[in-house]
């Protein structure tokens, strides 16, 4: 057990948080959460968090552990995981690695090396004004032009990585893409089973609209309003996720409640659909469809593997 890692990953609603609790609780596992947004305090609606009676007493790590105002990156991730994965090997317990933020779960997977050499600044300030002035689709764009590929897997609004993949470009004269595929092609430190859930698209899409919905019954925008009114900006990274900057412009008047719910329901489709073109792409998935296949199939053939 000492080097195994399980990693469960699929595209938002699709049912991750079930199978991977019950799955920790056959098999002497722990669950790392690798979504981007759940480290955060106070974020529990928008995220949709795990409630401490769904964790079923399977303890849960890397959630609630910074404040939103408080940047959270790759590295940082990265590093902590690693660290706990560590922590639970020593225990005998297998880490498993729950989430939909592929970027962080290579990142850990791979160990992929983010040393970067030059402190010289410039260029990435440079950068974040060009955002504040112009917005972050015009950066998008740039990237689109010398790395097409690293374009389609960074959303627009995912300022600070279209920054940082600029930056690689300007400073090695490389694609970030590029880099990411060599960092991927190294051995992976860890014994792993890389799965992953999918389900028809329409059941995906129905899953998600009804998410949104609960989440505005369950106070999304009381939430989002409470963040604000603790000085949250909407500038930081926390207030870029999916729920957050689209109530946040409801908030301050710029659209309409019905706005922002079509935009957060159109852009919630589309990054389920980046999640399952990501996850294609990465190799020794293993796929699991759940229109074909119950959970207790799924948990059955997940343990027979592990």
């Amino acid at each position: 057990m000492n080097n195994k890692l399980v990693i469960i990953g699929g595209p938002t609603a699709v049912g991750k948080t079930k199978i991977s609790i019950e799955l920790a609780k056959r098999i002497s596992g722990e669950i790392i959460s690798a979504d981007s947004m759940q480290v955060y305090k106070g974020m529990d609606i928008g995220t949709a968090k795990v409630t401490a009676e769904e964790m079923q007493g399977v303890p849960h790590h890397m959630i609630d552990i910074l404040d939103p105002k408080e940047d959270f990156n790759v590295v940082e991730f990265s590093k902590r995981v690693k660290e706990i994965i560590s922590y639970l090997h020593e225990k005998d317990r297998i880490p498993i690695l729950v989430g939909g933020t592929g970027f962080y779960i290579q990142s850990v997977l791979y160990d992929i090396d983010f040393t970067d050499n030059d402190n010289d600044m410039t260029f990435r300030h440079e950068l974040e004004e060009e955002a504040k002035i112009k917005g972050g689709e015009v950066l998008h764009e740039r990237l689109k032009a010398i790395d097409p590929e690293a374009a389609e897997s960074i959303h627009p609004n995912n300022v600070k990585r279209v920054i940082r993949a600029l930056e690689f470009y300007e400073k090695s004269k490389g694609k970030i893409s590029e880099h990411n595929k060599e960092q991927r092609a190294k051995k992976s430190p860890y014994e792993y089973h890389y799965f992953a859930l999918t389900n028809e698209r329409s059941r995906i899409y129905d899953n998600i609209e009804k998410r949104v919905d609960l989440m505005l019954d369950m106070g999304l925008v009381e939430e989002v309003r409470t963040l604000l009114k603790n000085g949250v900006p909407r500038t930081n990274v926390s207030m870029q996720g999916l729920g957050y900057k689209e109530i946040a412009a409801f908030i301050e008047g710029e659209i309409s409640l019905d706005e922002a719910i079509y935009i957060l329901k159109r852009d919630t489709r589309h990054f389920a659909k980046r999640q399952i073109t990501w996850l294609k792409r990465e190799p020794d998935v293993i796929w699991f469809d759940k229109s074909r296949m119950s959970d207790e199939e799924i948990l059955s053939d997940m343990i027979n593997m592990i």
